[in-house]
């Protein structure tokens, strides 16, 4: 596939070609025969073309008609591959997840300025993937994967859902055209069963958006405004967790939070 297609600034495209980087995203997907792959933003295909081999069938959908074109050329003349290849021209944001089976995996390299929408989806979403992984900024990798010390509530809402861990970090000179900053594999497999089965998500994001709601004050302070509890209450409510009240929002663990949103239901 001709890698001389110009990248669309306006939609984010940065071309990776580097063999060993697409080799590392492929590797990372653990895909077998039996795998059926979505691939959010193929671009020139560089990626799909490993995809295809390993899976039992991969959905490509790219925004760009143009690429869109370009692929359907391309696949055209492999046959053995067409078969197993969907190209979809559209928008992830429009896509339904629900149609594809329940195993499902997500392997995108897409445009940073799609990233925060993809991560809210993979948690809000009722179809959720066993596996993504995701090319993304190195900053964002780091924030999703967080441990308590360093935590947001991205990496509590991601964390509440999945496994996470990070792969290789590929740099901006990797890319054409490079993009400002380096980029990083993150991987997110799917919890088997939820972490606490207890939970109305809505309830307990609520909490959690109300702790982060400014990282600078202490929990006493951002759950008292955010939860519109006086400072006696939420003193009360931390105590019976086992928090402190003086204890910032990144400062705690997952089942620190699910202390709290239990003694508060």
């Amino acid at each position: 596939m001709s890698n001389s297609t110009p990248a669309n600034k306006q939609l984010g495209q940065h071309w990776l070609t580097d063999a060993a980087s697409l080799s590392t995203i492929e590797q990372a997907a653990q895909l077998t025969s039996r795998d059926v792959v979505l691939e959010i933003g193929p671009g020139l295909g560089t990626l799909t073309m490993l995809l295809v081999p390993k899976a039992k069938r991969v959905i490509a959908i790219e925004l760009d008609q143009a690429l869109v074109t370009n692929l359907i050329g391309v696949y055209k003349n492999l046959p053995e591959y067409e078969s197993k290849l969907q190209i979809l021209q559209g928008d992830i944001r429009q896509f339904d997840l629900s149609q594809l089976p329940s195993n499902y995996k997500i392997v995108a390299n897409i445009p940073y300025y799609l990233t925060a929408y993809l991560l809210r989806l993979l948690t809000e979403t009722g179809h959720q993937p066993v596996q993504a992984v995701l090319l993304v900024q190195k900053e964002v990798a780091e924030r999703v994967a967080a441990a308590p010390g360093k935590t947001s509530f991205v990496s509590v809402a991601v964390q509440l859902y999945y496994h996470v861990s990070l792969g290789q970090v590929i740099l901006a000179k990797l890319f054409v055209p490079p993009p400002k900053v380096d980029s990083q594999v993150l991987i997110l497999k799917r919890r088997p069963e939820p972490l606490f089965p207890d939970v109305d998500a809505k309830q307990f994001f609520r909490l959690v958006k109300a702790g982060f709601s400014n990282r600078r004050k202490t929990l006493l302070n951002s759950l008292s405004g955010g939860l519109q509890l006086s400072k006696d209450e939420t003193n009360d409510l931390l105590q019976r967790a086992s928090i402190k009240p003086t204890a910032r929002a990144q400062e705690l663990s997952l089942d620190d939070w699910h202390r709290i949103y239990t003694e508060n239901k």
